[in-house]
């Protein structure tokens, strides 16, 4: 039997075991996860009792009905192997598998994808149609979403079954420390895809993060803008330990008062290239959008699960605005990144608010903390 840490109800999560994965076909391979990020997404079930409100919410159209398509009809409901941020080791491979071997230290991306459907070849690979035809109806094909996406489980177990392993899975650069990219499997790819495409194109480009939400994600997102060569990141938020982490990591901080349904306006002094925004608020949205210059761009990085998002579309009209929204879309992201990081010398640990032996993960994935990260020692496996 594997364990596997399963979320029960809000703040209670226990290990549990499960039958041993199985090779099912010669492109899967077994992984051993023993490093696991918590996602900033993670939070909002285990610290606050969601389901029948977010279930009411919908019946009620103030909740947009797609959050069903993602986390099924009773959204968040126990039990479900929790978790989809892991470093792990290749520790079996199916006959077919050619990049890889027992050993080979791997990011796993969060959403599960094949890698060859018109989706993947677009980069769309959160919306690979062939994964997601395991469960439909589902809108996502994942680790750690319970069944309605897919019959994966959860990350934060002994033993993995992860498919199409050559198209998913990404090796971790030799030398480079597995728990710096502990988050790359989702909040780190998350923030890389809001700042490096678009910073890429003006290399003096200003960034403006709004966090608070999306905890980890904006964190991420302003270190990276920072290592990029942003002329000017400023990085804005209620929350002194994160925002003593945004200046750690070389960002101009601004600490506001608020509560999530107020402005933050008058914190922006200038208008930017790059905005992302990661308080998961609609307010927050709509003062990124309006904090742009000239054809800026906009990322939204959180969870905007209301029925009518209001968006200020004549001021988007008015400077050629663009806002990005939609899951992360890991796979085809992660090389460069892992490369960025392992030249740069980024310090994605600094986000790191809580470390904990693997072994403490029921009551450690629910404590409130910023970026909590899980550990193990790797095994000695022979390569």
């Amino acid at each position: 039997m594997t364990r596997e840490l399963t979320y029960v109800a809000p703040g209670r999560l226990e290990w549990r075991d499960r039958p041993d994965p199985q090779l099912q076909a010669g492109t899967d391979a077994l992984v051993r996860p023993f490093v696991a990020g918590r996602c900033d997404g993670d939070v909002l079930p285990l610290h606050h009792s969601v389901s029948r409100a977010m279930q009411a919410g919908v019946k009620l159209h103030l909740i947009d009905p797609v959050i069903s398509d993602i986390t099924g009809a009773v959204p968040f409901r126990g039990t479900f192997g929790i978790g989809h941020e892991c470093i792990a080791q290749v520790t079996s491979v199916g006959e077919d598998v050619q990049d890889l071997r027992v050993g080979d230290v791997v990011v796993v991306p969060w959403s599960v994808s094949c890698g060859e459907c018109r989706e993947c070849r677009r980069g769309i690979t959160a919306k690979c149609s062939t994964t997601r035809e395991l469960s439909p109806g589902s809108a996502l094909a994942a680790f750690g979403f319970g069944p309605s996406c897919g019959p994966w489980g959860g990350v934060v177990t002994d033993s993995l079954r992860v498919p199409y392993a050559d198209r998913m899975l990404v090796k971790v650069p030799h030398g480079l420390d597995p728990l710096r990219v502990a988050a790359a499997a989702d909040n780190l790819s998350d923030a890389w895809r809001s700042v490096a495409p678009a910073l890429g194109e003006s290399a003096d480009g200003s960034v403006l993060v709004i966090g608070g939400g999306s905890r980890s994600i904006g964190l991420y997102a302003a270190g990276l803008a920072v290592a990029l060569g942003a002329t000017q990141v400023d990085y804005i938020d209620d929350d002194a330990d994160r925002l003593a982490t945004a200046d750690a990591l070389g960002a101009t901080v601004r600490e506001v008062s608020r509560r999530r349904w107020t402005s933050v306006r008058s914190a922006i002094t200038r208008t930017y290239d790059v905005a992302v925004e990661a308080s998961s608020t609609e307010q927050g949205l709509r003062d990124a959008l309006r904090a742009l210059g000239p054809g800026g761009v906009c990322t939204a990085t959180g969870y905007y699960v209301g029925a009518g998002t209001k968006l200020p579309v004549m001021d988007m009209y008015a400077t050629s605005a663009t806002l990005k929204a939609g899951v992360s879309n890991v796979r085809p992201r992660l090389p460069e990144l892992l490369d960025f990081v392992a030249r740069s010398d980024f310090p994605a640990e600094k986000v790191t608010s809580t470390l904990l032996p693997w072994e403490d993960a029921p009551d450690g994935y629910a404590a409130h903390t910023t970026k909590l990260v899980l550990h193990r020692e790797p095994l000695d496996l022979p390569r």
